[in-house]
Parts: C-alpha cells; sequence; structure tokens
C-alpha cells in the first residue's frame, strides 16, 4: 500500500517508502529497525551500518535538499558530522518523501559529553559560511505547519496558535548578544553521537539556517534548568566548552519559551497514531497554561 492511499503517514507507511527507496538506491533492506519518528521517520538498516531519514511529507523536499548541500559543505571543512552514504544521488524520492541514507555511526547511541557539545558547537558556529544561501531561522512557520496537520482537540489548538502570536511579537522585539550565522538549529545531546571509533559527531543537519547564535544554545541550556535531563556540573561544562552562558543573556526567557512551544507542537504531529504522544500533548499544555514545572515532561 502506498502513502498515497493512507490517511495519515505512520510508521508503516514510513517503512513501505523507505523499502521502495532503497530498491531505487541500491541499499539491502536488511534489518530494518525504526528509531524515532517525528519530522522524519528515521531507521536503522543493515545492523546500523546505515541510517535512513523519511520525510513526513513532501513539504519537507526543500529542507532535504539543503541538508544534503549542507553535509557536503560540514565533509569540505572536515567538521565532525554525519556523512551520506555515496552511490545514489539524494535525496531519493518516493510518492514525495524525501528519503536519505547516511552512514551509520556507533551499534547504538552513545552521546558525547556535553563539554564536547559545547566545543564542537563553538567550532561550528565559527566555520566560514557555506557558499550557498541558508534561509533565516523562522521558528514559527513550523509552528503553523504543524498545527495545520495535528489532529488534537480544538481548544489544544487555538491555544497553541493563540500562544504562537504572542510570543511571536516578543521574539521581534529580541536583543541577541551574540552574532548572526549559520546556525545547526536543533543542537541538542541526542544530536551529537559517537562513531565507533569514539568519535563525537554531528547528526540532523536538515534544520540549518542563518540565525542568532542563541538558537543553537538553548536547549541544552533547558535541559538542563526546565527539565532536570543534564546536570548542573554537565550544563557548566557545556557553557565552558562554548564560551558563554546563554541563560545569563536577557533574553533567554523569551527564547525558551519559543522552543517550549515547538517541542509541544512537534510532538503533536503524533497524537493521532501514538495515545501516549497525545497524553503528553495535553499534559505539557497544561503545564504552558498553568506556569507549572516542566520537570514532569518526559522525554520523546
Amino acid at each position: 500500500m502506498t502513502t498515497g492511499e493512507r490517511t495519515v503517514f505512520d510508521t508503516a507507511a514510513a517503512e513501505d517508502v523507505l523499502r521502495r527507496a532503497c530498491a531505487i538506491a541500491g541499499v539491502d533492506p536488511d534489518g530494518i529497525e525504526m528509531l524515532r519518528f517525528g519530522d522524519h521517520a528515521v531507521f536503522r538498516i543493515d545492523a546500523g551500518r546505515i541510517v535512513s531519514r523519511v520525510g513526513r511529507s513532501p513539504d519537507r523536499l526543500p529542507s532535504v535538499r539543503r541538508e544534503v548541500a549542507v553535509a557536503g559543505w560540514l565533509a569540505g571543512a572536515e567538521y565532525p558530522a554525519a556523512r551520506l552514504v555515496t552511490g545514489a544521488k539524494q535525496p531519493v524520492v518516493v510518492d514525495g518523501h524525501p528519503v536519505t541514507f547516511w552512514e551509520g555511526l556507533a551499534d547504538g547511541d552513545t552521546y558525547a559529553s556535553t563539554r564536547e557539545m559545547g566545543e564542537l558547537l563553538r567550532r561550528l558556529h565559527g566555520l566560514e559560511p557555506p557558499t550557498f544561501p541558508l534561509p533565516e531561522l523562522r521558528p514559527f512557520d513550523k509552528v503553523e505547519q504543524r498545527l495545520e496537520r495535528a489532529e488534537i482537540p480544538a481548544g489544544t489548538r487555538e491555544y497553541l496558535a493563540s500562544l504562537a502570536d504572542e510570543l511571536a511579537a516578543m521574539y521581534d522585539r529580541l536583543s541577541f548578544a551574540l552574532p548572526t550565522g549559520p546556525v545547526h538549529g536543533d543542537f541538542n545531546v541526542g544530536n551529537v553521537l559517537r562513531d565507533t571509533h569514539g568519535r563525537p559527531k554531528v547528526i540532523d543537519l536538515d534544520g540549518f539556517v542563518t540565525g542568532p547564535r542563541e538558537w543553537d544554545l538553548m536547549q541544552t541550556a533547558m535541559y538542563y534548568d526546565s527539565f532536570g535531563w543534564h546536570t548542573e556540573a554537565e550544563y557548566a561544562d557545556f557553557a565552558d566548552g562554548y564560551g558563554f552562558d546563554v541563560r545569563q543573556w536577557s533574553g533567554y526567557a523569551v527564547l525558551r519559551s519559543v522552543r517550549e512551544l515547538l517541542m509541544v507542537t512537534w510532538l503533536s504531529q503524533n497524537a493521532s497514531t501514538n495515545p501516549r504522544a497525545a497524553d503528553e500533548v495535553e499534559k505539557r499544555v497544561q503545564t504552558l497554561r498553568s506556569g507549572g514545572s516542566r520537570r514532569d515532561w518526559a522525554p520523546f
């Protein structure tokens, strides 16, 4: 069954697209294992020697083409990041869904230390910009797109849309401390993995944009002070490795709220196919409404 015959893009549809993309790319679809399901469905293939990313919808194609270009830019700069599997021209497009194939890293998810993360991010922000243009960071565009396709209660959708409008006005008034330039867009511990030799590498390159460098610092700070997912010492190592503590910047609280909104709307895309995700969305929205602690937000 093709994705065109389905009403939703679920895990089965994603695997169907992947298998057909493997046939086109000449990749053996051996031992397919899903890793995560968000803006992309991410799979391991061939005991983890290849990782494939399947775009949720055709509107992901421009960002995936940019991701392929970014991978080439970072490889040319000898920056430690994910590398595309050589062979077929990428992305492979199946029923409009863009599919890419990447060299696998370690057999399991082995994460970099927070100090290494800070050092890698500082190095990334110090690279010469690519010769091709990167779009401007527009965080609220994703909110609108996600809410359009999320199957969530009308009241939840209306609240999140209203919150987005409020935060967009506050975001426009921010004065950033760091220079603007290429940013990863989704820099967090889950996207800095060790390879089979133990070396940390940055993955998930499809979110690269031009924007304030504070954007890339936010998630690690939030994982510490909002969610308790990093310890105080781990966050201190990250800030020291980068050379700047974003929590001391005057706009931190606003940008943290923007990031929280994005976390909720990202998860809302899975509400129709994952009851646990649907419950978590409602729990998070209640926290946003009440101003309560985020410590019980469950990682996804």
